[in-house]
């Protein structure tokens, strides 16, 4: 019995497909790159926390949208802050933060921690210490975190912090900022499946 053979040109071919060249965009500045990167990122809608946390008897916090959850096993968040920030220097110091989780409630807190340098950032909030590090008790969820590695990128550390305890509220929505303005997505109108 004879096998024909396919011919070379045929199955081969059929799967690729041919190469057009693309003409290209002219490269963006680097101020042209940086403007259309905050302009974009301000469009996408972020959740708002407080990274807090205690050092040398002092307790410290900032307002932060860069925190993800990063592993379930073991259960583990990342926080992205700016070296420059008040919070840096101590969270890099300190064994323990939070992750607090900010809700509709809690937009008075957000606003009070948006100011540069209150004398006191926890004048506002219902604040309290477990673990040694300050707590919002009427956040939406709390994440206590032992933080276990530290790595350097551009002007930022990300802090990879191993959870000890958390807390959640489920009756509370959760507050998003969004191109520079606070947002209820609780109020999203809803979109049918297309």
């Amino acid at each position: 019995m004879r096998h024909e053979e396919a011919p070379k040109s045929g199955l081969r071919e059929q799967g690729r497909q041919r190469m057009e060249p693309r003409v290209s965009e002219p490269a963006q500045t680097r101020e042209e790159l940086l403007d259309s990167f905050r302009t974009a990122m301000r469009h996408v809608a972020a959740t708002v926390y407080t990274v807090t946390t205690g050092h040398g008897g002092g307790r410290y916090g900032i307002l932060a949208t860069a925190v993800s959850s990063l592993s379930f096993e073991p259960p583990s968040l990342l926080v992205c802050v700016n070296r420059s920030a008040s919070l840096h220097a101590p969270l890099a110091s300190a064994e323990v933060f939070c992750v607090n989780v900010l809700g509709l409630g809690n937009r008075d807190v957000a606003e009070h921690f948006m100011q540069p340098l209150p004398a006191d950032r926890f004048s506002v909030g219902e604040w309290e210490e477990s673990h040694g590090v300050p707590v919002l008790a009427s956040a939406q969820s709390s994440f206590i975190c032992r933080r276990v590695h530290c790595h350097e990128f551009g002007t930022h550390s990300i802090f990879i912090g191993e959870l000890v305890a958390a807390k959640h509220r489920a009756d509370a929505a959760p507050l998003t900022y969004y191109d520079r303005h606070y947002i209820d997505i609780s109020e999203a109108p809803e979109r049918a499946p297309g």
